[in-house]
């Protein structure tokens, strides 16, 4: 998936709503459209740094199927 034009300098970005931060490089296209209604719904969060500790650091999780893929 392309990184929004808003964030593209971001490759994590968290979910305000729901405390979730996706990877949006190893994002698969199938779930592309959570992106996009995460952008529609102006509730996404960039960290800085832009790594995962960072937003584990913040609250955040891993979305469920990029925790499980990192899993195996």
């Amino acid at each position: 998936m392309d990184r929004p034009s808003k964030f593209e300098h971001h490759r994590y970005l968290g979910d305000k709503r729901t405390q979730v931060v996706y990877d949006v490089d190893s994002l698969d296209d199938a779930d592309a459209h959570l992106i996009d209604e995460l952008i529609e719904a102006e509730a996404a969060l960039c960290f800085g740094p832009d790594t995962l500790p960072e937003a584990r650091n913040r609250g955040y999780r891993l979305f469920a199927k990029q925790r499980a893929a990192a899993s195996d």
